[in-house]
């Protein structure tokens, strides 16, 4: 009878922690917004503008195109708007779910110029991973309350003019993942407080970012950026506090008090072709095409390592993204320039498999932005994003101890706010 409740019991822990991948009010996890120009293109001409220091990241190739060193500092206020009404099907108790905040986002980017073909560069920003932070009193607290997995990126890259209309590019990213997720534990005795239940770690992982620029004549840009798979591992023993005497008698005599948690994922691997082209002197247009691989990041290897061990691999269901973007940029007067740009991403995962720890649905952007030359050495720019989900409905039942949660999460969006500088030495 032991050994039987043990392996009952690792498969609820198992079950708590199949939610995992991560946080997200996006198509993916997968940022655009990175404290650059293209916030106010809604992304537009990514692999093929080219045109400051933040091709070092949105396509490696491009540095061959600066003339002199270039400098940018991206910063970027983001409010997240996750809002989740419950509706009569609930049958867990508590209250509306609230996990919308303000984050702190941005990024920085360098290029040197070591001559007119060689250009070596750096960026420094956080282009994976979200958080949501529902509160303990929400009524899905028993799949999860509060969760993030959250990555600093640094990325050294290096780009090399083959000929007077060939480029390439690549770039190593360095990756520094935190992951945790906290969830509420049912002890059953309606005279007992919620117990706790919480997993962290922290892990590297590394992805190649490889990119080519084509140019066949002045004023036409085709920019292909390759970004490979990442790998992360993590890997704790879950800390439960606030058990019940009977629940933790259960937990300690099954080994799972000590046990160990293993998580395992892959990045995605994706790719991204842009077009840039300049109508005349003052108007050029730009677009996107793009392919996210999600479906294999929704496959997590789990293992639990007990009085024995149990492994599997928790399919979400995620499918790849698809990505289309067109934007323009006006120049009004020789300081001034504007932009305007439109972008749509399929949603990772359809409604009926979404789950409170990834919000995510089909994505529209919508980006305006401005930038000014300062000086010869100086433009400040600024901008701001749209990033529209709109109404979700979710229903999830995992059991009489979670519950069952469903209700619509509406209006679902992400505001930027971007501010940025860049200077030429």
């Amino acid at each position: 009878m032991r050994k039987f409740s043990g392996r009952i019991m690792k498969w609820i822990v198992v079950l708590l922690f199949l939610g995992i991948p991560f946080s997200a009010q996006a198509a993916g996890l997968y940022l655009y917004e990175l404290g650059m120009p293209e916030v106010g293109l809604a992304g537009a001409g990514w692999a093929a503008r080219a045109q400051d220091a933040a091709t070092v990241f949105t396509n490696p190739a491009g540095m061959v195109r600066l003339d002199r060193s270039d400098l940018m500092v991206g910063i970027q206020p983001l409010y997240v708007n996750i809002d989740f009404d419950a509706d009569q099907n609930t049958t867990a108790t508590g209250k509306d779910g609230d996990a919308s905040t303000w984050l702190p986002t941005g990024g920085t980017y360098y290029v040197h110029n070591l001559n007119p073909d060689l250009k070596l560069g750096v960026a420094v920003n956080g282009y994976f991973g979200l958080g949501l932070d529902y509160g303990d009193d929400w009524v899905g607290r028993y799949y999860v309350d509060e969760t993030k997995l959250q990555a600093m990126s640094v990325q050294p890259a290096l780009a090399y003019r083959v000929n007077n209309w060939l480029s390439i590019g690549m770039g190593v990213n360095v990756l520094y993942a935190v992951f945790e997720k906290t969830a509420a534990v049912n002890n059953v005795d309606p005279g007992l407080p919620d117990g706790k239940l919480k997993v962290e770690d922290k892990d590297w992982a590394y992805q190649l970012n490889l990119g080519l620029l084509v140019e066949p004549w002045k004023g036409t840009r085709f920019g292909l950026t390759y970004l490979s798979e990442g790998d992360l591992e993590f890997d704790d023993r879950p800390e439960f506090s606030g058990l019940g005497p009977g629940l933790n008698t259960i937990l300690g005599n099954s080994g799972l008090l000590n046990a160990r948690l293993d998580l395992d994922m892959t990045m995605p691997q994706s790719l991204m072709f842009s077009v840039y082209h300049d109508m005349s002197d003052k108007l050029a247009v730009m677009g996107n095409l793009g392919w996210q691989e999600w479906s294999e990041f929704g496959m997590v290897g789990v293992t639990v390592s007990a009085e024995n061990t149990t492994s599997l691999t928790a399919d979400r269901r995620y499918d790849d993204t698809w990505h289309a973007a067109l934007g323009f940029q006006y120049r009004v007067s020789e300081p001034w320039r504007l932009s305007a740009g439109a972008a749509y991403d399929s949603a990772m995962v359809d409604e009926k498999d979404m789950t409170p720890d990834v919000v995510s649905g089909e994505q529209w952007r919508f980006g305006l932005g401005a930038q000014y030359d300062w000086s010869e050495k100086l433009t400040v720019g600024c901008a701001y994003a749209l990033v529209w989900t709109g109404d979700l409905d979710m229903d999830v039942n995992r059991g009489p101890l979670a519950g069952r949660v469903s209700g619509t999460y509406e209006e679902t969006a992400m505001h930027f706010i971007n501010i940025n500088l860049i200077w030429k030495f």
